[in-house]
């Protein structure tokens, strides 16, 4: 690859030389036709620039001199008379000192260029690097937060979840007891075992959020089901999921990402919107799987979109990881929607995986 670079630049200077040669010929042929009335030195610097700044120092050095001789050799031929042997020799020492100032000027000027261009491509690179640092550390948090959640969902469901469980049993236990002495405390009892049956059934749905069911195609369907079931119930809104599987989703990430995708414009609906129907909907077209979030709230102010609040940009961010586009609108019937759309191609999908990891 270098060694075919190097051939090209090294072709590309012999070209450029030839046309330099033959801009000094062309300019000298106009100079002699115009006779030494008339001074063409100045356009001699075309082609001491194009020679000093794309050929290098040395030929733009050969050049000048060329320059000189044609000029003063095109005005002797042409038959000036000088009134001492110095003075066209004067003459040409003076044009040649002009020609190398500016040859001296032009490399100075050229070296700065390239270190200026060293410099940009240096941190070019180094804020590249950073980029990707800096997003190998925000897929990290966001791994380590969900990795977070799934630890507090599982420790709910299994260690909060079975301790609440026998407290209920146990509750049940004294009820019984406390009815078959007829004592009054009996009903304070069953409210009691009401009560913990309520916390088992939130600590239970907690728990879903967190750790939500894994993740074969059909269990991405699942789970946004129970999703909308639990959203409610919890929440008392019209949430429906609309879609049909299963559905060719690449991994298991992909599918994380979605559900969370759809929690999170479920709770900025609810939470911002005050949405009081929400449509979750899953579908496959012939290049992408679209995931949409559509509810009749009353939508995000323009400030919120501008601003791009910390929700929209996981949001956002989580589609950017597994190489999906997101987008959030506001339709003409007064409706909000959120749209996440991953590519469908197998190998669109092997690059985008094999670049985040």
């Amino acid at each position: 690859m270098f060694r075919w670079v190097e051939k090209f630049e090294r072709r590309s200077r012999i070209f450029l030389a030839m046309v330099t040669l033959g801009l000094v010929a062309t300019i000298g042929f106009v100079d002699f036709i115009a006779g030494f009335e008339t001074s063409f030195s100045v356009f001699y610097l075309l082609a001491i620039g194009l020679a000093t700044w794309f050929v290098g120092r040395g030929f733009a050095v050969f050049i000048s001199i060329l320059s000189v001789v044609v000029s003063l050799g095109g005005d002797l031929a042409k038959g000036i008379k000088f009134s001492s042997p110095l003075v066209p020799v004067w003459n040409a020492i003076i044009l040649l000192a002009f020609y190398l100032v500016i040859v001296w000027l032009l490399t100075v000027l050229h070296s700065l260029q390239r270190e200026l261009e060293a410099r940009v491509r240096q941190r070019t690179a180094a804020l590249q690097e950073e980029i990707i640092e800096r997003e190998r550390l925000e897929r990290e948090l966001l791994e380590i937060s969900e990795r977070e959640q799934r630890q507090i969902g599982h420790d709910l469901h299994d260690s909060l979840g079975q301790h609440l469980t026998a407290t209920a049993f146990a509750s049940q236990v004294l009820t019984e007891q406390l009815e078959n002495k007829a004592q009054p405390e009996a009903t304070s009892a069953k409210h009691l075992v009401k009560l913990v049956e309520e916390a088992i059934i939130l600590t239970r749905t907690f728990a879903r959020g967190l750790h939500p069911v894994e993740i074969a195609d059909e269990g991405l369907m699942d789970g946004f089901q129970e999703l909308a079931r639990n959203v409610s119930e919890r929440f008392k809104v019209a949430c429906e999921f609309e879609g049909r599987g299963p559905l060719p989703m690449p991994d298991a990430a992909s599918n994380t990402q979605l559900y969370r995708i759809a929690q999170e414009a479920i709770t900025n609906a609810i939470k911002h919107g005050r949405a009081k129907r929400i449509r979750i909907n899953l579908a496959e077209t012939e290049t992408a799987i679209v995931l949409t979030i559509t509810d009749d709230g009353v939508g995000l102010s323009e400030n919120a979109l501008s601003s791009q609040g910390m929700g929209l940009r996981i949001m956002a961010y989580r589609a950017n990881m597994i190489g999906a586009s997101f987008s959030i609108e506001r339709l003409p019937e007064g409706l909000t929607r959120v749209t996440c759309k991953l590519s469908s191609n197998p190998i669109f999908i092997s690059k985008i995986h094999g670049a985040k990891n």
